[in-house]
Order: structure tokens, then sequence, then C-alpha cells
């Protein structure tokens, strides 16, 4: 079997955001780690390989940088890397990403895709089932447990507050939750080996499926009209009273934001 795990370096966002003027995120200036949904889903590949002896290949698409995370999941036991990286493909949206990923995809042999369900960075959750869409491939989204059953997969599909067992046959996507498990540490013997490892780089000229109408920030459709750093909230408003009068004040105020009738 040959799983590929689509991971994304992102942001982290601990150690503040930077933007470009034109509003997208200035990644070569701020700290990055691997998309937390996108670990989930690494270490998911690796538990099938582990039971059923996969071949695990990371891909990625972004700065030169990018690699850096490629060797994390490399030392966490992923067998091959691939690294997707050209100055054209800048500033894409989630629609000129997945358009790229998925004509990577194209010149690999795979079973099964796992991505996560969605990225830190962006929070739309779009990539992933995307990506299936210009594979022409079924998608099962938000998995919380896969198992393989022959030359198909059974996930277990979180939903509001139940879960769906959906079936599918391999070639399948599956997006992963970060909840899915805990991914294991790297090895030092990993660490090694990945510093040695030779990751595959692809830029635009190797991608022949893919069309230059939907690569960068010119082909992408979504235009960001404004970003900023997320607002930070004010001190508040701090009383000092005994119970029955804080009774009486929390009262009032909801009463005043019409949180309930009293």
């Amino acid at each position: 079997m040959k799983i590929i795990v689509c991971i994304k370096q992102v942001p982290d966002t601990a150690g503040g955001v930077q933007f470009n003027p034109d509003g997208t995120l200035n990644r070569a200036a701020m700290l990055t780690i691997m998309n937390p949904d996108d670990k989930a889903g690494l270490e998911a590949a690796l538990r099938l390989k582990d039971q059923y002896g996969a071949e695990v290949t990371v891909l990625t698409m972004g700065l030169p940088k990018a690699a850096d995370a490629l060797r994390e999941a490399l030392a966490m036991g992923a067998d091959k890397a691939v690294l997707v990286t050209d100055r054209v493909l800048g500033g894409a949206d989630t629609w000129a990403t997945s358009s790229t990923v998925a004509a990577a995809i194209r010149k690999m042999d795979y079973d099964l895709i796992i991505t996560g369900r969605q990225a830190i960075d962006g929070d739309t959750a779009q990539v992933g089932p995307q990506i299936s869409e210009h594979l022409n491939i079924p998608v099962i989204s938000y998995a919380q447990d896969i198992k393989l059953d022959g030359d198909s997969v059974i996930v277990q599909r979180q939903y509001d507050d139940r879960y769906h067992m959906v079936k599918a046959q391999l070639p399948c996507l599956i997006t992963c939750l970060s909840e899915l498990n805990d991914p294991r540490y790297m090895t030092p013997g990993g660490i090694f080996d990945a510093c040695e490892a030779e990751i595959t780089t692809w830029g635009r000229a190797d991608l022949d499926t893919l069309d230059d109408g939907n690569i960068g920030l010119a082909g992408s459709p979504t235009k960001i009209a404004k970003a900023s750093d997320k607002v930070r909230k004010g001190a508040g408003e701090k009383i000092t009273l005994d119970t029955e009068e804080t009774v009486a004040y929390l009262i009032g105020k909801m009463t005043e934001k019409h949180v309930c009738g009293l």
C-alpha cells in the first residue's frame, strides 16, 4: 500500500502574525510548525504502515524552508518526501493550492491520500476535499478513526454529537482531525536519517497537468480585502460587591443585553 500524506508548514501563531502589503501572510518572517491536523494525519498513516507495511510519502507545497516540516515527518517515520516550491506558486488560495498539489499527486503512485481537516492559518477546511475533486476520487472528511478492509477503507467520521461509519473503495482521500490520535515523537535515529535524506523538489516546470491560470496569486479567485492579527480584548469592567449585590448586578447586565428577561 502506498499512502501520501499532505502536510503544511504553518505560522506558529504564539509568536505573532505578520502580513505582506497585499494581505497575504509573511511566512518568511514567522516561526513555523507542522499543522496540527496534518500531524495527526501523518500519525494515522504511520500506524497503518506499522500494521500493514505501507509506504508513506509526505508532500508539501511552500517556501524552500518547508523542507524542515518534511524532515520532521521523515524523522517520525515517513519513507519519502516531496517539496513543491516555486516563486510563481506564491500567494495561492485554496483553489490554486489544491490544483497545484493535485498536479503533484498525479505524478505519484497512491492508494490512499491523507490530509488534515484544515490548517490553523486559514481554517477553511477546503483544500483536502478540493484535491479529491481534482483527482476524481472519494473523500471522507473529519475522520476520528481509520481502518482498512481489503481494498476499502472504513472511517469513523465526526458529526456533531455522534459519528458516521463510512466505507469507501480505494483510492480515497481522508481528512483528519487533530483529535484523531497523539502523534509520536521523532526518534534520535530518525532525526539523523532525516538530516541526510534526499527530498524530491518539484517546481512549476515539473507539473505537466497544471494549468497556468490556476496557480499562485494571479490564479486565485479568492481575494483578501483586509487582514489583521487577532483583536486583543481589553481589561473589562471590574467590580467589588457582596454576594447579593453581585447577583443583582449580573442580572441587570444580562437583562440589559437581552440575555434574560428577569
